[in-house]
Order: structure tokens, then sequence, then C-alpha cells
């Protein structure tokens, strides 16, 4: 975090499954971590709650939105306003029970973050945007925003700004993850960003329509040199 600091960063996105888990840390621990935050002049902008199956699966599916729950009601603590979680795949049939049971799941969920104060954010995975928009208008208002994340849309075959296109206003945190398409194996390799194939300029004001006003959060997993990548990130946002 003081690193962080340095690099003159806002805040920090703090991962409540692989990193900091919420069972693990005492009131007291939680009490330090928020004044070092203050120290520091940052802020948790998101807790994420990565889970190896979406929240449509219905196996372990009550232990999985426990631990949602959790996961937000940490996030509360910590004064996040987003909780980013896992959709997984999204049938397409707009009658499949997968479709019924994912929004059981999101209205009991929607219940507990409008009580807490912390919004979900879903990553779709490989879930087209027209898909997801069409999901979405069968949901009440507010009940799902979407984590855009380019680097895994490219990944995908998705483009990040067809993304944005038919999806814009449900955005509700944006991860500043860059990537190139390899082509030969299939996938994408993540690259520094402003050095891959996202034209984040263009991104940026896709979601200036929208009125996006929330985190830009980097990301920088396969780096022999994340600090100076991080700092470089940080100046290239700014500058847009």
């Amino acid at each position: 975090m003081h690193t962080v600091a340095q690099l003159g960063c806002d805040g920090v996105l703090i991962d409540a499954r692989r990193e900091l888990r919420p069972a693990e840390i005492s009131d007291t621990g939680l009490r330090q971590l928020r004044k070092m935050l203050d120290d520091l002049n940052l802020r948790v902008g998101a807790v994420a709650f990565p889970t190896r199956r979406g929240l449509g699966s219905s196996e372990d599916l009550q232990r999985r939105v426990e631990a949602s729950i959790d996961a937000m009601r940490f996030a509360s603590k910590l004064g996040a306003r987003i909780l980013i979680c896992t959709l997984g795949g999204l049938a397409e049939a707009a009658d499949d029970p997968q479709r019924a049971i994912l929004a059981d799941v999101l209205a009991t969920l929607s219940t507990q973050s409008h009580r807490l104060g912390v919004s979900l954010a879903a990553q779709a995975g490989d879930t087209g945007p027209q898909t997801l928009a069409d999901f979405l208008a069968t949901l009440p208002e507010g009940t799902l925003g979407l984590d855009l994340h380019p680097g895994q849309l490219v990944t995908h075959g998705i483009s990040p700004q067809e993304f944005v296109s038919t999806v814009g206003q449900h955005v509700a945190h944006v991860h500043a993850v860059d990537a190139v398409s390899d082509l030969a194996g299939g996938g994408s390799t993540e690259v520094e960003l402003g050095r891959g194939s996202v034209d984040f300029p263009a991104l940026m004001g896709q979601l200036e329509e929208y009125s996006y006003r929330d985190w830009l959060t980097i990301e920088r997993r396969h780096s022999n040199q994340p600090v100076e990548d991080i700092g470089n990130a940080v100046k290239f946002l700014r500058s847009l």
C-alpha cells in the first residue's frame, strides 16, 4: 500500500478470496487496515470475490451465496461501494432454468447489497454483450452492474468498445488492463497499459457518454517490472 500511494493512486482493490479473507482478519486488524489507508490517503475502491463457479451454477450454491454476502459485509466495513463477483456463463435461451436460478440468487444478493450500500459488479466471462443486455433487461433496475475488464474481453474475442456500446449504462467498475490477441495459440497476452489492442482513449470517451465516474483499477499480473508498469499506467490514465 505504501508503494501504491507513492505511485499516485487514489485507492486499492482488495481480493477477499485469495488475498485478505474476511474470516481471517479480526476487528483489531480491520481497524489497523483502515488506519493505514487513512494515513496514506487511500480508499478501498472495490472488493473482489472471484469464485470458481458462477452465481448461476447450482453446485454448492448456498455456500457461495453466503460467502458472497460475507464479502459484501467486509466491503461495507472497508468503505467500498463495489463488490466484483463472477457471473459465470449465461444461457442464451430466455427460458433456460439456469437463468431462473441466477435471477433468484441476484435478487437475494441485491437485497443485501442495498442494505449494506455495496453494489454488485459482475464479470461475465465469455458471455456476449447482447446476451448480457437481454438478461439485464429482465431484472429490476439496480440489481446488477457489470465489471468492464478489457483484457478478459480480448481473451474471449469480444470487442471492449462493442461491450460498452451495448451495456455501457450498466458498467459499475472498470479494470484498466490491456492485452493483445494471441492469434497462434488463441486467447490473449497481457501487456502494459496503452501498448495493446485496447483503444483506451476511445473507451474512456464511450464511458463519458454514460457519465461513468467510478474507479479505474490498474492490474498488472504478468510483468518483470510491475511497479514501473503501474506507475506508467497511472500517468497514462491521468493524461486521458
